[in-house]
């Protein structure tokens, strides 16, 4: 039975916010790693996720960017793609893309109420109820399976990789751009752990292509692919990059890889957007040289020109000048602190941060606080928030020997007075930047492009 709008009144989820709240309510159930509830809810659905082509990206930084030249690529060269990525920066519906546009509100509903009573159905069983992000998954697959049909779809994982849930495919390509510590309570405490997780979504015989750096890591990724017959597409040995230009126009840079060599330019920012490109392209190759993918040389070259993600090195006001980035983690901070200087000229760079209480904050503090004049402690609107408090203790015990001795402090809990603070602290000659978690990255960036219907969330 439906009413005039078309809604059926006895589905269990009414309207798109019932099912978002459904969805966000899971969020108790936590992250459990494992397969188990997710093959069980596939099976109860026909396991769909069998009948696609899937991408699968993993890694510490970088996978949403790396997603987002994938899917630009391909679909500049004809391909209609999915795109499932999170966290997300602006609503629950940018999760999941297809041809770069979000599910829509009713999709999603119509999806979510296909789910609901599966879900509850394994919530009784000894398996517990699926998690938030197990039903993400799960409803994603559902909407390219039965909805949309791409040609591919470029999966990013939630977490880790092994017992990441997005593990249940079997990818035609898999991608690991990086490996550094975060996640530690979950995925280990060494590097080499965390890469034996990131390397569990190598699946038998699937090339895999990564720009992993570390020595040991990259021997974790090439025992695991010899271990699983994949042949393995390592940057700095089967493929390489070298910048020709950095500006605030962008880059532009030579690849070199075992079938050809290009001339590419970017418009994204820092020199880890350009490894993250390189890594892309060479999937693409992996693509084009065995799986006769058709990809035009001009068209693979337009498609990584316009492509864009969110809260990377964004410039998002220019009165006073405002840069967000999502650097969350200690290569991530790094990296923040390498490129700002090499980018932007500024008198004095005021840094607003606010983090999650599960991270390696006093490595991430060790790099970014020798560039940093004023510096405006916060905490992001989402219940895993650091107190304001405890990261100035951290910053306190670093300042003598990590930050400029006139580093001016500031502790400010509310975000929205904190990055009224930054606004009105940035003069013309000088530079704001805001960066830590992804929630505050999203919070900040919808209040100043005026995004009214930001939702922000995992």
């Amino acid at each position: 039975m439906t009413d005039l709008n078309g809604v059926d009144e006895t589905a269990p989820l009414q309207s798109y916010e019932e099912a978002v709240n459904w969805i966000n309510g899971l969020i108790p159930f936590g992250i459990r790693p494992g397969l188990e509830r997710i093959e069980r809810l596939m099976e109860m659905l026909g396991n769909p996720h069998r009948h696609l082509k899937f991408i699968h990206v993993a890694g510490t930084n970088g996978k949403g960017s790396t997603c987002a030249y994938l899917t630009s690529v391909l679909r500049e060269c004809g391909y209609d793609v999915g795109t499932f990525t999170s966290p997300y920066i602006t609503k629950f519906t940018n999760r999941f893309q297809f041809n770069e546009q979000d599910i829509t509100e009713e999709q999603l509903l119509e999806a979510a109420n296909r789910l609901h009573p599966l879900v509850a159905e394994i919530a009784e069983t000894e398996l517990g109820s699926p998690t938030m992000f197990e039903v993400s998954t799960a409803l994603a697959i559902l909407y390219y399976a039965k909805v949309t049909y791409p040609d591919v779809i470029v999966w990013e994982t939630g977490l880790g990789g092994r017992m990441d849930v997005t593990n249940i495919v079997t990818p035609i390509l898999s991608l690991i751009t990086n490996v550094g510590y975060d996640h530690t309570d979950v995925l280990g405490d060494t590097l080499e752990q965390i890469a034996g997780e990131k390397a569990g979504i190598i699946k038998p015989g699937v090339p895999v292509v990564s720009c992993v750096t570390q020595p040991e890591v990259i021997e974790v990724i090439r025992q695991t692919a010899q271990q699983q017959r994949s042949t393995l597409y390592l940057l700095g040995e089967q493929f390489m990059y070298e910048v020709s230009r950095a500006d605030i126009a962008g880059q532009s840079f030579s690849f070199s890889g075992p079938f050809r060599s290009m001339e590419l330019e970017i418009t994204m920012q820092g020199e880890h957007q350009v490894a993250n490109a390189a890594g892309a392209v060479m999937g693409l190759e992996v693509l084009r040289q065995y799986m006769a993918f058709v990809l035009d040389d001009e068209q693979m070259k337009q498609g990584l020109r316009r492509t864009f993600w969110a809260g990377r090195m964004e410039l998002v006001s220019r009165e006073p000048r405002i840069v967000l980035d999502g650097a969350h983690n200690p290569e991530g901070a790094e990296t923040l602190a390498r490129t700002i200087p090499g980018l932007y000229r500024y008198r004095k760079l005021n840094l607003m941060m606010g983090m999650l209480a599960n991270k390696h904050h006093e490595a991430y503090l060790k790099h970014i606080l020798p560039i940093v004049d004023t510096l405006i402690l916060t905490e992001p609107d989402f219940r895993r928030k650091m107190d304001a408090g405890d990261l100035l203790h951290i910053v306190e015990q670093l300042q003598l020997s990590h930050a400029k001795p006139e580093l001016e402090i500031i502790v400010e809990r509310d975000w929205r007075s904190a990055l009224d603070l930054l606004q009105s602290r940035t003069e013309a000659e000088d530079l704001g930047v805001v960066s830590g978690t992804l929630y505050l990255i999203s919070d900040v960036r919808a209040a100043l492009l005026y995004q009214t219907d930001s939702e922000k969330g995992w």
